[in-house]
């Protein structure tokens, strides 16, 4: 017979399981669990969460077909590529509830004035990392970029909003999670008054022009406050003025070896953390500063200051607190700093919860 796998809602291990089964009770930490059927599943990752903002997709139509395996650029062995002969995309849940899942965005803007030449090299060395390097399954990791011949891996404002949502949907007790985005970003007046400098941290999409980019409230709101108890998510951000860009109650302010937690809650505002889990956000700079690319790894390509310095400190050394990771990444970003700017980019934590940074250790 046939079994199917599922975690356990207790400790997150697996639980091999006969098809028909609705609960199990797991061998280690004897919690009963229940599992929604196949259609009740199917139903849950596309239409039963509510959403704060429209034109998010809620329903599955009923033609979906299986995509190719993409353009052969990057290994995607077993991935659940999906789309809609209609402008509305959706994404195929991994399999198995995977315990780490990615979504890996890199605009370009090609054939603008304010073209980007780096971010699609950030989104291949961020792959390797997480696939080659840190045991992510690849057909559990997302790429939205303009070379992928899927219309629905272009990240419009429409496609990065529904992968993000594929990102969170289902997410489990023991789940990690990766956001990581490389391209323009920008700053707009808060008009819900939860900023503590009176403006909103947005990513650019590539049709920003004409649909609007996306604001850090919409970002939070998807990715951040569904993370269940016992899951986490590191958000990898590489775009200007994006110190906040996640809206984490908490920003991480490092001097040397002391640091301060600054708390950034308005109390009248909404609540800006997670269903119990933890959230961090590694930005390329604070909210009023810009961030630059750099071919100084390579030698050719270019790739983002910011990205290239977070990669480097996690290969190079293997057992990283947050601390040690910080002040890595500030150590080596002025040295990748093009020699005709003046910029000053400072790398930023922030995060759902406070801890100590120098004790906890970075794991993805």
């Amino acid at each position: 017979m046939t079994s199917r796998v599922e975690r356990c809602g207790g400790c997150g291990r697996q639980l091999w399981l006969p098809p028909q089964a609705v609960a199990a009770r797991c061998h280690a930490c004897r919690s009963v669990t229940s599992f929604p059927s196949s259609s009740q599943r199917w139903a849950q990752v596309y239409g039963s969460v509510s959403q704060p903002h429209h034109n998010v997709v809620t329903t599955v139509p009923s033609n979906y077909v299986a995509a190719g395996p993409g353009n052969g650029k990057y290994p995607r062995q077993g991935c659940n590529n999906y789309y809609i002969d209609q402008p509305r995309p959706a994404w195929a849940p991994p399999p198995v509830y995977g315990r780490k899942k990615a979504l890996l965005c890199g605009v370009t803007y090609n054939d603008t004035n304010y073209m980007l030449t780096g971010s699609i090299n950030d989104v291949k060395s961020m792959w390797f990392l997480l696939v080659r390097m840190l045991g992510f399954p690849s057909d559990c990791v997302v790429i939205l970029t303009e070379e992928e011949k899927n219309p629905y891996r272009i990240p419009t404002k429409q496609n990065i909003r529904t992968a993000m949502r594929w990102l969170a949907q289902d997410c489990q007790p023991g789940d990690s999670l990766v956001f990581h985005y490389s391209g323009h970003g920008s700053r707009q007046k808060d008009y819900n008054k939860d900023e503590l400098d009176g403006f909103d941290e947005t990513i650019c999409p590539l049709d920003h022009e004409t649909e609007g980019p996306i604001i850090d409230d919409e970002i939070n709101a998807t990715i951040v406050r569904p993370l269940p108890r016992g899951a986490k998510l590191h958000a990898i951000i590489d775009s200007c003025y994006s110190g906040t860009v996640l809206d984490l109650p908490f920003v991480c302010k490092i001097n040397g070896e002391e640091y301060k937690w600054e708390d950034q809650r308005i109390p009248t505002a909404c609540y800006k953390g997670t269903s119990g889990g933890i959230a961090l956000s590694f930005s390329a700079c604070s909210d009023n500063q810009t961030s630059a690319s750099t071919s100084a790894f390579s030698g050719k390509d270019v790739t983002g200051v910011m990205t290239s310095s977070f990669i480097q400190a996690v290969k190079n050394e293997p057992c990283l607190t947050y601390g040690r990771l910080l002040a890595a990444m500030g150590d080596a970003i002025p040295s990748l700093m093009p020699n005709d700017t003046d910029v000053i980019q400072e790398p930023q934590l922030s995060a759902s919860e406070t801890f100590d940074i120098f004790t906890k250790q970075f794991i993805l």
